[in-house]
């Protein structure tokens, strides 16, 4: 499948690209969102804007959807992930997600309607999509259970 960074048409529909962040607490839950109108939780995070970096994109989706800056130098790379988007049918959703430490609480913001802590064990009610039940979170529980530890805080 041929795409853009943009995430333009491809012959077997289309391509988003997207910057995700696992934000974890010391307890190794993740921080799940749901956006407005949706029954999903997903990782926070969004699509990078023209000739933006990955971190410049999830820094700034983060201020404007959760109110948190990322500390600077926190970031790594957990992975490339891809999956079937739940808000956009015929879509495929690519993501580069990021272990991240913020600064500030996260609190609802922009199309945010809630925050969920999410543990290894504990589900919520909310359904969570794909890319995250699937890929990101069993990266993350591999990585949290390798490491044996949380990120710095």
């Amino acid at each position: 499948m041929s795409v853009d960074s943009t995430g333009s048409s491809c012959a077997q529909g289309r391509l988003i690209r997207t910057v995700s962040a696992v934000i974890a607490d010391a307890e190794g839950r993740m921080l799940l969102v749901r956006k407005r109108g949706s029954d999903f939780l997903i990782q926070p995070g969004g699509k990078p804007e023209q000739g933006e970096s990955d971190l410049d994109a999830l820094s700034r989706e983060l201020e404007e959807e959760l109110g948190v800056r990322v500390v600077p130098g926190s970031a790594v790379l957990l992975g490339e992930f891809e999956d079937d988007a739940v808000h956009e049918p015929t879509t495929r959703v690519r993501t580069r997600s990021y272990i991240v430490e913020v600064a500030g609480t996260p609190c609802p913001a922009a199309e945010i309607a809630e925050c969920v802590w999410v543990g290894a064990e504990a589900r919520p009610a909310w359904r969570i999509a794909p890319l995250s039940a699937l890929h990101v979170d069993p990266a993350f529980r591999h990585w949290w259970a390798t490491l044996g530890k949380q990120p710095q805080r």
